[in-house]
């Protein structure tokens, strides 16, 4: 019986388990090349992000899309790859770890001395006569982040060029520490530094910091662009993730993004493969974005010049931060695709691919948002609040901490919608 057993199971589909198999372990491989020290956290300081595109672009072709093109744009960024150091009254800090900056920060270089606003009995009026004082000329500002929402007014006019005399801000957090990119189109006339508040407890007098800044105008860069054929040529789908992350804090470290988005654009590329092997019935782009965490730039870019015209997209499917394992997937879509919504939301409840789908509201929180705000059946995918969560944004989201559980999930999740919708 054993003999005659294996081959039967090779043909009632053991050989289709073993293809879905090396679906996972294709998309493996892409999620550590991409979150390597190849890439530097794919940013720009080092080139990594275009670096990362050109690996995209191979892979695309290895799979044997019907066509790969580059889509460039340019944007302005500020970076942080070079000299970052800070200490606290003669310790030093780690960065990412115990300290990180504000996108938009300059470079700060010296000792400074610090001064500590009391939250518990504040005082707008007498912080700023305090401020005025020429033994505060030059201090840096200490305060508890959440604390800024509720005196938006005061903070604004201490980080402006004429509001005060404070050299910067310092802003408490609770770990971990994130670091971003949204607002680095430009440099403010003050910096903006993030510690935990264990490291800068309220008795503590001075920092001295000698943190390094560069501001790159008109950086070039690109979205990756496949395309596979379908039968009919009247509509198209569209699958996209961002491929660029955060970068470097400093000369050692960078930021890997192994979830935040080597996940999604690994799915991507695993389901154009897919579909180049299963033809679909109308044509599909692949976009691999890039300038996603510098505000959404590559996407933006692309809507207004798009390779095809946008009233030919049948639905887009937006995949961002998948690589998860929570059993709830998390989704948001345009006015336009909610039908799709629906569509998925009966797929998942016959097919248990994951417990429930929570429904967010639409926000400017990924690349499907240029789409959205101008009528684009859309959704957002995302597998938010699990193990791996936390680590985002940080130099935690690596190789080493990557989950693989929601990847197979969500991609036949996409392929029965596609096949249905």
């Amino acid at each position: 019986m054993k003999k005659i057993l294996i081959p039967l199971l090779v043909l009632l589909g053991l050989g289709t388990v073993q293809a879905e198999a090396q679906d996972l372990v294709h998309y493996k491989k892409i999620v550590k090349e991409l979150s390597s020290s190849r890439y530097q956290g794919r940013g720009y300081a080092r080139d990594g992000a275009n670096k990362a595109g050109k690996y995209l672009e191979k892979e695309f072709r290895r799979v044997g899309v019907d066509a790969v093109t580059r889509q460039h744009f340019t944007l302005d960024i500020n970076t942080f790859a070079g000299r970052m150091k800070l200490s606290v009254d003669g310790r030093k800090m780690v960065p990412g770890t115990d300290f990180t900056l504000r996108e938009y920060s300059p470079g700060v270089h010296g000792t400074y001395n610090l001064y500590h606003i009391d939250t518990l009995n504040y005082d707008s009026e007498k912080l700023f006569r305090d401020l005025a004082l020429p033994e505060n000329k030059d201090v840096f500002v200490v305060c508890d982040f959440w604390f800024t929402y509720k005196h938006k007014e005061d903070f604004q006019k201490l980080q402006s060029a004429d509001g005060c005399t404070n050299a910067g801000l310092i802003l408490t957090w609770d770990e971990p520490l994130k670091f971003y990119k949204a607002y680095g189109e430009k440099v403010n006339p003050k910096p903006v530094l993030w510690l935990l508040s264990n490291q800068i407890p309220r008795g503590s007098k001075t920092i001295t910091a000698d943190i390094d800044n560069e501001f790159f105008k008109d950086y070039r860069c690109f979205n990756v662009i496949a395309s596979v054929e379908g039968a009919l040529h009247d509509s198209c789908y569209v699958f996209t993730a961002h491929y660029d992350h955060l970068g470097n804090l400093g000369r050692r470290l960078y930021y890997p993004g192994a979830n935040d988005n080597a996940s999604g654009t690994a799915t991507i590329v695993t389901l154009a493969e897919y579909f180049v092997k299963h033809r679909p019935r109308f044509d599909m782009l692949f976009i691999a974005f890039s300038g996603e965490d510098a505000n959404l730039r590559g996407s933006e870019y692309y809507a207004q010049r798009p390779v095809a015209p946008m009233e030919r997209i049948k639905y887009l499917v937006n995949v961002d931060m998948i690589g998860d394992n929570n059993p709830s997937l998390y989704c948001e879509t345009s006015d336009q695709g909610q039908r799709g919504f629906e569509l998925i939301e009966r797929i998942n409840a016959e097919k248990h691919y994951f417990t429930s789908l929570k429904h967010g509201q639409l926000a400017a929180n990924s690349d499907h948002y240029p789409f959205a705000k101008r009528g684009i059946p859309c959704i957002f995918l995302e597998n938010e609040e699990g193990d791996a969560f936390p680590y985002y944004h940080t130099p935690l989201d690596n190789w080493k901490n990557a989950i693989f559980d929601s990847y197979e999930p969500v991609f036949r999740l996409i392929v029965d919608f596609i096949e249905q919708y």
